[in-house]
Parts: C-alpha cells; structure tokens; sequence
C-alpha cells in the first residue's frame, strides 16, 4: 500500500532470493498448472517468513523488484497480501482434523464531522449485535465469525504484513473455538481530521473450498453482482444505528466489507471527496462565511522532485482576498494515479464509453466545485513531501508557492476543534 524504497544497494539474503525467484517463475509461467506449482512455493516460503516476523526479508525483495522488475514486484505484492490475509487453519473435531479457510475482513466506514471522531473499545452488547447482523445479511450459511471488539484507526491498524498475518490467525481461532476477545490495553493515539475512515476488523471461516459470502452461493452466482449490493443495503440498514451509537455526531457511510487490503484500499479512495466536502463545511460554519469566500490551492507532491512522479495531492484553502493558509486536505494516489495520474478504474470506463479518462487533478476540482469553492489556483510545480518539524503535520503550498504550515486565523471563535 506505500511505495517502497528504492534503495535496493544492498546484497539479497537466500530467503528474499528465493521469493524474488518465485515472482520472477510466476509471471513468466506458460499455463495455469506450471504458474499454480510456483505459487504454492511462494506461499509457502512467504507463510514461514511471515509466520517468524521476517518482514524485512519481504520489504528487502519487493524494493529490489520494484527497481528491477515492476512485474514480478506486482506478482509478490499480490501474493504477500493474500498469505497475510486469509490462510488454511486446522483442527480436530471428533477425532477427525477439518480444515477451514480463513479471511481477514475490514468492514470500512467513512465518517465526517465538525468535532471529533471517535474509535477504541466497543461494548460488548454493540459488538453482539454487529456480529449478528454481518453474519445475517452477507456471510454464507455454514461460516463462522470472530470480530475485534475495537473500532480501529487507520493508525491502530496492523502496519506490516506479518502483523496483519498474526491479526488473521488470532481472529480465526477465536472464530473456530468461539472465543471471546479482548480489545488493546492502549491503542495507538489517532490524528484529528475532519473526514476520516474507522473500521471493524473480522476473520470469516468456511470448511475449506465453501463459500464465504453470500453471493458466493450456488444459488446466488449467477446474479451474484445484484446479491452482493442487497447485501450492502441491508447491511447499512441494520448496522448504521448501532455504527451511529459508537460515532456521535458524526454522518457516516457503511461500505462493502471485503478482503482487507482491497477494502482499506477502496476506502482510502472514497474518503478523498468526503475530506474536501467536510473541510468546506467546516470552514464556512467556524468563519461565518460562504465558500464562495474561500481560495482552494492544489499542488502535486512526490517523495523524490526529480522523479517527477506524484504520490499525493495537498489542497490549501485560504480566504479569498488573503495568501496565509487556514486548512488543508491530502488527496493521496493510489495504484496506476501514481504513474499517469489517470485511475486503472479511469482507463477502463473510458474504454467502454468511448470518453477521455479523468484525471485525478479534474476530480478534485470536481468535487471543490460542487462544494461551492470557485477560486482554485494550481500550482504546475512538484514539491517534496515535506512535513513540520514540531507536529508532523503536512506542508502546504500557498498562492505564491512557498510551503507553510495551515493554521486558523488567530481570531477564529473559542472552542473550535484543531484538526491537521
């Protein structure tokens, strides 16, 4: 999910090796059954590296890749995620031992508001009652479920692959046993935003080769597109009032829960929009002002300048007849935005319709257009990601181009929220 470092001087171990050749056998298999067999030695050399924590043998092997062979980079990405995620677990019911397959789940839910936005332990009765109704409406019959009792940051989520691993096989075995779990002694503190992303955390089991959905049916598979958005709907139905109990004052937006690194990544996207909506709103409603009022300042930022490649957007705002910059938003890129600036998603719907792709850089003024803002100014430069030495918080460009910090105006009312 982050781009990795391109320092790849350094010797490959045996193990990395190994994993590089595996990626490397893969993409250049000549049928199915040739690229299976390679797979199954990958996924089993990634499970006993992610199984004993050797995250640094992974990251060491997808940097060197990704410097020297984009594809095979893809191919282990791929897999890492899968071995981190889901797994085959075991165990033994009435003398006979039964193997299940197991899946990580992030259950993703957009949240927006002027205050604050909440996250830790959940109650055991909501929790009871968030379980029920994720196994109701989209599992298949016949799965089991263990959810973290804790409503997760993007910062308290697991931040590596072997502990994404380690979360994956923990929720599974409290799934299997029915075990009861216990949310974190202390979770990592979580920056303030005015738009932001919670989730719930699941593992999903299945006697090995069943369905874990319930559009993965027999009955279902033939119109599986249509069960799987009523299994959306009635999942927002059911959970949004107890999602709204755990999120006061807070509007929210349940989205399909899914794979984990697919959902984190599709919420990653979709919270974008919602961050420039909810930072307009914010501003006008603190400042007593209209966002005809407000100037929007968009300027493209990549972790080397030279690269010329962009990894996120910065949109400053500032007020309309002045230059100092009073709030700001990241408008991250993710996946082939990066490469072109035109989503994968993008190219392909152009292609069916016949239209040109859009562009990041238009979604976002897009969506400042819709909010009211009508004064844009864009910077054609590309900056270093630079950040504030004192509380890491984003640099952004103002009107002329210099980066600064954001800060509210020294007179704005007491009482309202600071948010980065």
């Amino acid at each position: 999910m982050r781009r990795p470092s391109k320092d790849s001087s350094q010797k490959l171990s045996a193990d990395s090796q190994r994993l590089a050749t595996f990626a490397q056998a893969i993409v250049q298999a000549a049928s199915r059954i040739e690229e299976r067999a390679w797979e199954r030695g990958l996924d089993a050399q990634l499970q006993k590296l992610l199984k004993s924590g050797h995250q640094d043998t992974i990251d060491a092997t997808l940097a060197s890749l990704f410097k020297d062979d984009l594809n095979a980079y893809d191919v282990l990405m791929d897999c890492v995620e899968a071995a981190s995620e889901s797994s085959l677990v075991s165990q033994e019911e009435n003398g006979v031992t039964v193997r299940y397959d197991a899946l990580l789940v992030a259950v993703p839910i957009l949240a927006w508001t002027r205050f604050s936005i909440a996250s830790g332990a959940i109650p055991p009765d909501q929790l009871a009652t968030l379980s029920a109704h994720f196994g109701a409406h989209l599992l298949a019959e016949g799965t089991q479920v263990a959810m973290a009792p804790t409503l997760f940051s993007i910062d308290q989520l697991p931040r590596t692959h072997a502990e994404t691993y380690t979360k994956t096989l923990k929720l599974a075995q409290a799934a299997l046993k029915g075990a009861p779990l216990k949310s974190a002694a202390k979770a990592p503190e979580t920056a303030p935003f005015l738009a932001d992303t919670r989730y719930l955390l699941a593992v999903v089991v299945a006697p090995s080769g069943e369905p874990l959905f319930r559009w993965q049916s027999v009955a279902s598979q033939s119109n599986f597109i249509a069960e799987r958005a009523s299994a959306l709907e009635q999942w927002r139905t059911q959970a949004t009032p107890t999602i709204t109990r755990l999120l006061p004052g807070c509007g929210i937006e349940l989205l399909l829960p899914e794979a984990y690194y697919v959902a984190c990544r599709e919420a990653d996207k979709l919270i974008r929009p919602v961050s420039i909506r909810a930072a307009v709103h914010y501003l006008t409603h603190t400042l007593g002002i209209e966002a005809a009022e407000l100037r929007a300042v968009i300027a493209g930022f990549g972790e080397e300048v030279g690269d010329g490649q962009i990894d996120e957007y910065r949109v400053a705002f500032t007020l309309r007849q002045t230059p100092d910059v009073i709030y700001g938003i990241v408008w991250p890129l993710y996946g082939q935005e990066d490469e072109d600036g035109t989503s994968a998603e993008g190219l392909i719907h152009a292609g069916v319709a016949g239209a040109e792709p859009k562009a990041p850089l238009d979604d976002i003024l897009e969506h400042l257009k819709a909010a009211g803002v009508t004064q844009v100014k864009r910077h054609s430069e590309r900056y270093a990601a630079e950040f504030c030495d004192d509380c890491g918080a984003p640099l952004f460009a103002d009107p002329v181009g210099e980066l600064v910090h954001a800060e509210m105006p020294e007179d704005t009312p007491q009482g309202s929220e600071h948010f980065h």
